[in-house]
């Protein structure tokens, strides 16, 4: 079983401290007094991120999903060509230097774009500021990604003329939260904690089998074992993998099944994952399933979030991994 100490030793700049105080961070930064913003008429809305800002991004438009605003999102350096005058841009960047969405912004700034930017400084405010572009500075705790709560709920906050989700709901979120958190933070490191309990589920290459309102979550969390615990993930929608990658469990391998699952979700849908586990156990196939919480779609899909990023800071540990340390994406950004 893991122990403090072993958290203590390989996550020096103590990730899991931030982790720990996301319930807390989220009520301040819901409840923090800051300036909204409202745009007329906005019926599109462009958001630009990549890494755990590009998660941002993926959250807003889980959150939007049921809204008449039509929502894309862009993880490289141009905008869709449906783009005019009269969409909104939404360029984050936690860290203000990613290159792909300071391109965004610029081209945003050309077609005479609606936009207002999320960052902690860099380059993207510099920008911001010469063309008098409206942003918002909020400020990086940690990383970028474990930044993402205090993001997410000062943007609620600030574009909630546009957003429209009822603070009820916000409210519901944090307190899921809050109960999570006793269940998965670092005082509990027990067999009844969730989190950790799939940490250690977890010795070879997951797969992630999600369905269609939980892409979101399947991306943060295939991204987050990817930076934290250092290893290879798949990911598939469920229903699409009934479709076709059922078949590579023909042969045997060692990857394993991981089956994300909402409360409530589509009957077919339902349907599919009874019919995947099903042949699952034909074969002999270990799986792991896991549920969402009860509640609107802010909540399902940030406690989600905050329950599998946990795990992937558990399995880093297990695996005697620093989960802050990205030296490869390091290497990248020098060699642009």
């Amino acid at each position: 079983m893991l122990t403090k100490n072993d958290i203590l030793e390989f996550d020096k700049k103590k990730m899991y401290e931030i982790y720990d105080m996301w319930p807390d961070i989220a009520q301040e930064s819901y409840d923090s007094v800051v300036d909204t913003i409202d745009f007329d008429e906005v019926n599109h809305i462009v958001f630009s991120g990549m890494g755990g800002s590009g998660s941002i991004c993926d959250l807003f438009k889980s959150v939007l999903s049921q809204s008449k605003i039509h929502v894309d999102v862009i993880k490289g350096y141009h905008l869709p060509s449906s783009t005019t005058k009269n969409s909104l841009v939404i360029p984050i960047s936690v860290s203000g230097n990613t290159v792909e969405t300071i391109s965004v912004l610029e081209e945003a700034l050309s077609v005479g774009c609606k936009i207002i930017a999320f960052t902690s400084g860099g380059k993207l405010e510099k920008i911001c500021q010469k063309n008098q572009t409206l942003f918002r500075k909020i400020d990086m705790i940690h990383s970028p990604r474990a930044s993402f709560i205090k993001y997410v709920y000062t943007m609620l906050k600030i574009l909630e003329p546009i957003i429209q989700i009822k603070k009820s709901e916000v409210y519901e979120s944090i307190s899921k939260l809050n109960d999570l958190s006793l269940q998965i933070n670092s005082t509990n490191l027990s067999t009844n904690n969730p989190s950790l309990k799939l940490a250690e589920w977890i010795t070879h290459i997951p797969i992630l089998y999600y369905p269609w309102g939980f892409q979101t979550v399947a991306v943060r969390f295939k991204n987050s074992l990817q930076e934290n615990s250092k290893i290879h993930v798949l990911f598939e929608d469920v229903v699409e993998a009934c479709h076709n990658h059922i078949v590579a469990w023909e042969k045997p391998s060692n990857i394993q099944p991981i089956l994300i699952r909402g409360t409530d979700d589509y009957k077919k849908t339902k349907e599919r994952y009874e019919i995947l586990k099903k042949y699952f156990l034909l074969h002999n196939i270990p799986y792991y399933e896991i549920f969402s919480v009860e509640g609107n779609i802010l909540s399902k899909t940030v406690n989600l979030i905050f329950q599998l990023d946990y795990t992937s800071i558990y399995h880093a540990i297990i695996r005697k991994t620093d989960p802050t340390a990205v030296s490869s994406i390091d290497f990248v950004k020098e060699n642009l």
